[in-house]
Parts: C-alpha cells; structure tokens; sequence
C-alpha cells in the first residue's frame, strides 16, 4: 500500500507507507479480536445466572411430588421471571426422554455422554427463531436410587449482544481518537527521524565549489556513516582527479615553454635579411627538432595523464603480452639500428601458456615501448638491449625485463627516476623525463611490481635491468 509516494521514489515515503501499512492492516483485526474478547467477557456473568438457574430448577423437581404442579409452582415462576430483554424458557425430561415439564418443542439434547447428578453443563441451541444459551443437569426423582431426570433452562443472549457491544463501543471510540493521534506521531518522529540527512544535505550545500574536504562521520546517525564514508571516497578521488589535471596543465606549460620558444628563435633567425642558404637550413633543421621534440613531450604529456586516470586496469581485457611486446620490439628495431644496437627478444612466444593477462592493451603496449625506448637511449653504441619474457604457468606469474648495457641507475635514484621529469645528470640524453613516470602510473594501474637492479652487477658500466611482474590468467594458448 503506498500511500505517500510520488513520481519520484521517497525514502521518507516509503518509511512512512512501512509503519503506517501494519498499523491500518491490524486494526480492523484488532477490532475482531477484541468483539470475540467481549463475547467471552459477556457471556461469563450470564453462563453463571443461567447455572443457578439449571441448579435451583433441577431441586425444585427433584421435589415436586405432583409433576403437573412444576409450571404452575410460584418458585418456579420466580426463578424463571423474564426482563425486557430476554425469554426464558425450561423442559424437564425423564429417564425415557420423556416430557414431564415444560416446553415442548426445546432444542433436543444431543445425546452426548450424561453429566453426573448436579453438574451443569452449557450449549448454544436455537428456539423459535432465537439463539439461545443452554444450561442442562441431570438430578434423580423421589429418591436416590430413582431414575434420572434431565433438567434443561435456555435464555436467549439479548442481553449477552447488549453487553459486548458496550464493550465494543468502548474500545472503538477512543480507538478512533487514537489512530489518527497515532499516525500524526508517526509523522512527527520520521521527520525528526531524518532531520539529519535534511541537515547534512544543507552543510553539504552551503559548500565553496573548491571545498573538497571530506565529511564528519560522526556527526551524523550511524545509518548514513557508510553513505559519509562513500562520499568522502569520491571526494578524494575528485580531487586527485582535479590534481591530476592541474598538474597535467603545469607540466603541459612547463615542458612546452622550451621547444616553443626555440621555435620561434629559430623562425626570427631564418626570417633576418642577409642569412645565407646554409643558415637557413640550420634554422629550418632545428625547427624540425623542436617540433619533434613538442610532438614528443605532448604524447608522453597524454600517457601519463591517461595512465594516472586508469586507477585499476585489473579487470580489463584479455592482453597476449608476448604478441604486444614482439611487437613492440620489431617497431623500435629501426632506431636501434640507426644506433647500431643489438636489440633482441628473448623468452616466451605468443602460443606459450601462461601469457595472458588482463589489463588495457594500449596502456601495456606504451608502457613496453617506454622500457625500450628508455633502454636505447641510454645504452651507447655497439650496445646491447635484451627484452625477456618468462611465464611461470605454476605461481601464475607473468616477467617482463628490459635490460640494456648503458650507465646503469645509482641505488639512491631509482626511486627518483620513477618521478615526472626527473632526469639522471650526465648522461647527455635527450628527452622530456616523462617515460619511467608513465611505466610507474602504468604497472601501477595494472596491480604489477616494478623493480630496477644493475644488469651486471660489478661490472662497468653496469647496465640498467627493469622487472615487470604481473599476475597472469589461467593458462591457455595466445
């Protein structure tokens, strides 16, 4: 039964139909509860009256020497004297079933099994049109060894109905003074119930747009804590969300600052009179550097924001990484030529067992070409670079390694490499900084390890070995 509720669901609604549903439904069973509870309560004091009267007609036959006198005798008058309200009506029957006294045409017994000599027993008959209650004993006649005698008084229940509907009258009407008392109750409690969800939705309002701050769980009812605690997560998130963007935006700025404006330095020189041929192609190689080298940074500048917006990659696709990573190594084969560097894949093959995983292919396959990008350009001439797989089909575990024959990275910056343009000093090697942030955001985004050691150890230089180390699907063939 809704009785409260509009187009739009309403919680106060529904708590409201939920309380006051029962409490409709169960007064009218309440009201016939209680008309069977004053049928009891009024039939006791007239069961009673009636058993005296079983009991005092029964002696007054037991004594009667001349039957046909029974009717006529004043006692029995008297007992038998009826009101305004109701009739009263007796038989006496003997052993036989005989008619001694009284009307003939009472209820008839129904035969059960006899009381003893002075127990009164009651039923419900119907006489002329009438329910009646009945009150019957059997009592023994001129002696007692003599024959037994049932002795029966009916009363019609008049004053029974009389009495149970005062009883009636009496519980309903202020029942129904109560009920809508009860309902206005009701009403009041439920809104003082959820003032406080009115309250917060009010604090919550009177918020500044840049007020991320998370909310007081404790100030609200314990119900509504988990609701506080789910809004401060996505408060948080929001504001990394917005961090991220604001950081996008300053890096963005930042790293574009330098190849634009050598951009234009360049332009401003090719454009001065009496520049020769040979200049002006240095002025257009250098533009052709800066553009390069813009392009780049906005690319790396996309990567890590897409990476850093990825927060689980867990539950993506089904990714081969054998296949994306041979991949990856066949598209960066060219410019390790250009540096005469042995670039080679070795490890699992794409139809080996135990190289799936899930995750988000265009994530994976920026961050594999990060690994070999960073490994290229560190690694000198005549250098090698070695990608690995290995595919633990057993632990579940899936090894991605990178390892190049350059400078190696010293213990106490492998955790500042990880960071947005940070770059090693010394090494001479152009780039924006951006491409160990981007592989972090990325294994981190896919629940991965990544761990830097020395590729040979002792050895100088030392080289430089990244792990990559993911949780892979069952296994099966790529």
């Amino acid at each position: 039964m809704k009785f409260f509720h509009g187009e739009q669901r309403s919680l106060f609604g529904e708590i409201l139909d939920w309380m006051l549903t029962p409490l409709l439904l169960l007064w009218p069973v309440s009201l016939a509860l209680t008309w069977l509870v004053a049928q009891g309560i009024a039939d006791k004091p007239f069961d009673r009256a009636l058993e005296y009267k079983a009991l005092a007609l029964s002696k007054l036959a037991a004594t009667q020497l001349q039957r046909q006198e029974l009717r006529r005798s004043p006692a029995v008058r008297e007992l038998l004297r009826v009101d305004d309200s109701d009739l009263v009506y007796f038989q006496v029957l003997g052993a036989k079933g005989e008619l001694l006294s009284g009307e003939r045409d009472f209820p008839a017994w129904s035969g059960e099994e006899k009381a003893q000599p002075g127990e009164v027993r009651l039923r419900d008959g119907e006489m002329r049109g009438d329910d009646v209650r009945i009150a019957y004993t059997w009592v023994r006649m001129a002696d007692p060894s003599g024959p037994l005698a049932l002795v029966q008084v009916a009363e019609t229940r008049e004053k029974r109905a009389t009495l149970a509907s005062e009883i009636i009258k009496g519980v309903m009407l202020p029942q129904f003074a109560i009920l809508p008392l009860a309902v206005l109750l009701v009403w009041l409690a439920l809104v003082r119930g959820i003032k406080p969800l009115s309250e917060l939705e009010e604090h919550i309002r009177e918020r500044k747009p840049e007020d991320l701050s998370p909310l007081d769980p404790r100030v609200v009812p314990q119900e509504v804590a988990p609701l506080v605690v789910s809004v401060n997560d996505l408060l948080r998130r929001l504001q990394g969300s917005i961090a991220t963007q604001k950081r996008f935006l300053a890096d963005a700025a930042h790293q574009l600052k330098t190849p634009l404006a050598g951009l234009r330095m360049q332009a401003d020189l090719a454009q001065r009179q009496g520049g020769s041929a040979e200049e002006l192609k240095l002025s257009l190689k250098q533009i052709g550097r800066s553009s390069v080298r813009a392009t780049h940074t906005v690319n790396q500048l996309l990567s890590l924001a897409r990476a850093e917006g990825m927060a689980n990659a867990q539950q993506g696709d089904p990714v081969n990484l054998a296949r994306l990573t041979m991949n990856v190594v066949q598209e960066a084969y060219p410019r390790a030529l250009e540096k005469n560097i042995d670039l080679g894949y070795e490890g699992a093959q794409p139809d080996t067992a135990g190289v799936m995983l899930a995750g988000n292919a265009t994530l994976l396959q920026e961050m594999v070409r990060n690994l070999v990008d960073n490994a290229i350009n560190y690694t000198p001439a005549n250098g090698v670079v070695t990608v690995r797989l290995h595919a633990d089909t057993f632990g579940k575990v899936l090894v991605l390694q990178v390892e190049d024959s350059g400078p190696g990275i010293p213990e106490n910056e492998r955790a500042l490499v990880l960071q947005p343009f940070y770059r090693a000093l010394g090494t001479n090697v152009d780039g924006s900084g951006l491409g160990l942030a981007i592989v972090s955001e990325i294994v981190l985004s896919h629940g991965a390890q990544l761990g830097i050691e020395d590729a040979q150890p002792g050895r100088t230089p030392p080289g430089a070995l990244f792990s990559v180390r993911f949780e892979a699907l069952p296994s099966r063939s790529g």
